[in-house]
């Protein structure tokens, strides 16, 4: 494995390093307590090429590698304190738009795809409803065939980007005696007559990614929006988790650097006693449990990213990254507001929001705990 980068990669990453302090820190901590959305800097986004990033040149995308994807997206959590937006870019890239590039027709692909990668559309996935989370299959969504088109009813949840998506791409079963067998994927356009969209979800955490449920009261979807075919939604689904397991957490490891300098930084002004705080072991073994914490993290991320380059990636390779850098960012978060004492848990210092946002990647896109079943059970348990 060679994790070296070239010139071109490192300018890359330091452009991208660059943009984002300029470019996606406005007013943060107003908009996470309002809760709002972003649409200017994500258009900012699209126009600097970063959501076509692993995408297709010919549909509008950068072609870039995984591991050249992964390096960017690391540099935007370097460069930028609003999780929350970066959230809401991982998800349109690996939940909503990985699966129009592998799975989607050239037709959808020419519709769809350019818009999603130029930051001029937004979309998102809807699988988890209600009654069901870590058991994703266990859907209560329904479609049935009305002669070209399908018709669509059922209620989702936790849909990340859902108040602000053009599509969706909505998962709902043709024949539940058939269990994942039959799933079915398809886009849905956010103006299709009975999708409602609710008000966005009032979250502790990743607050500047707007989130809702959605309901489907005999929505009818154009046969052409189907993704795959009729029953290869499990396929559809399990590819683009292996994709959001292993990188919407890469944004993080740029998080967790920057929050390691910034409490270096810390230690070494901030007296007591009659030294910095940095020279009592309590705090210089925190920052070292950091640092490794950060570089344990970096080798996941990059080895799994060399391996899908090479077509060696693997669903428990996935599942490790997802689970060891939630684990990681979550800790690191807690250790930078116990390093900064009282000051880190006002709010005006900003240390206590990566808190907050931290949380949740324990449990989007799988549980921790789902995340150990899958390691398990691919070891032989």
């Amino acid at each position: 494995m060679d994790f070296s980068w070239t010139e071109e990669q490192l300018d890359y990453r330091a452009a991208v390093v660059e943009f984002a302090k300029n470019e996606l820190n406005n007013d943060v901590a107003g908009r996470d307590e309002r809760g709002e959305f972003d649409r200017d800097a994500w258009k900012k986004c699209g126009a600097f090429g970063l959501q076509g990033l692993p995408f297709s040149e010919e549909h509008g995308g950068q072609g870039a590698s995984a591991l050249t994807t992964v390096m960017a997206m690391e540099a935007l959590g370097y460069g930028s304190k609003d999780n929350g937006f970066l959230f809401s870019l991982n998800a349109h890239m690996w939940a909503g738009t990985m699966p129009l590039e592998t799975f989607g027709t050239e037709e959808q692909k020419e519709r769809w795809l350019p818009g999603l990668c130029d930051g001029s559309l937004i979309s998102g996935q809807a699988i988890t409803e209600p009654d069901t989370g870590s058991d994703a299959y266990a859907l209560h969504a329904t479609v049935r065939r009305d002669g070209d088109d399908f018709v669509l009813n059922g209620t989702k949840t936790y849909v990340t980007n859902a108040p602000v998506a053009d599509i969706v791409i909505v998962f709902a079963s043709i024949d539940r005696s058939k269990g994942w067998a039959g799933l079915c994927a398809f886009i849905v356009e956010k103006d299709t007559p009975g999708l409602v969209v609710e008000s966005s979800f009032d979250k502790m955490g990743l607050r500047t990614s707007p989130m809702s449920g959605m309901s489907f009261n005999d929505c009818v979807v154009p046969g052409e929006n189907l993704i795959g075919k009729v029953g290869s939604g499990m396929m559809v689904f399990n590819h683009s988790i292996e994709w959001e397991r292993s990188c919407i957490l890469a944004s993080t490891v740029g998080t967790m650097e920057r929050k390691l300098e910034e409490c270096i930084a810390y230690a070494n002004q901030r007296e007591q006693f009659g030294q910095s705080i940095g020279k009592f072991q309590s705090v210089s073994h925190k920052i070292a449990e950091m640092k490794t914490r950060l570089e344990t993290s970096r080798l996941l991320l990059y080895r799994h990213a060399w391996n899908r380059d090479q077509g060696k990636a693997t669903a428990m390779d996935s599942s490790m990254v997802k689970y060891y850098l939630s684990e990681a960012f979550v800790q690191t978060s807690l250790d930078a507001v116990q390093i900064h004492g009282g000051s880190g848990y006002m709010k005006e210092t900003e240390v206590e929001r990566d808190v907050r946002d931290s949380l949740a990647s324990k449990i989007y896109s799988g549980t921790t705990e789902i995340q150990k079943n899958v390691i398990a059970r691919n070891l032989g348990l």
